[in-house]
């Protein structure tokens, strides 16, 4: 899970983040292993890997945190709201991640505000107000309805 918020362990080390992902398996090479993926993916943690997570930016909190998930091998990931906070340029990097995820069979959950982003990475999707659903479908149909365009894409 990827919470709202990235929910990392600000008092432990980016690596010490990644272990928690990890806690419950005892594969420890495999662990090292897909440490080294998480660093290639996201470079910055492996510049940072020493460094206490609670200081990092918010965009290397949420790389943190997807990392940290990738590394609980999930077979459903929860997203909540990836983008929140974040500069362009990173969101466009965890979108790309979030993509790469789900290429590798793994279900996701993604609640997201940018519903462009959103339709685009998903297979199907739901539009919520005030709490209920009101529209769903798969994501090209949404992303090509006029009531989802002018509501909520900007027309």
């Amino acid at each position: 899970m990827v919470p709202e918020g990235r929910g990392i362990f600000g008092k432990l080390t980016v690596e010490e983040n990644l272990h928690m992902g990890a806690f419950y398996r005892n594969d420890n090479q495999a662990i090292v292993t897909e440490i080294e993926r998480v660093y290639e993916l996201f470079p910055r943690l492996k510049e940072r890997y020493k460094q206490l997570a609670g200081t990092l930016s918010g965009g290397e909190q949420q790389m943190v945190a997807m990392g940290r998930a990738m590394l609980s091998k999930p077979k459903l990931l929860l997203l909540d709201e990836p983008s929140m906070g974040l500069a362009p340029i990173i969101v466009e990097k965890i979108f790309e991640i979030i993509q790469m995820i789900a290429k590798e069979g793994v279900t996701m959950l993604l609640v997201e505000q940018n519903a462009k982003l959103a339709l685009e990475v998903s297979q199907r999707g739901y539009v919520m107000e005030s709490g209920r659903i009101t529209m769903s479908g798969p994501a090209q149909e949404l992303l090509d309805d006029e009531r989802v365009r002018n509501a909520y894409l900007g027309g």
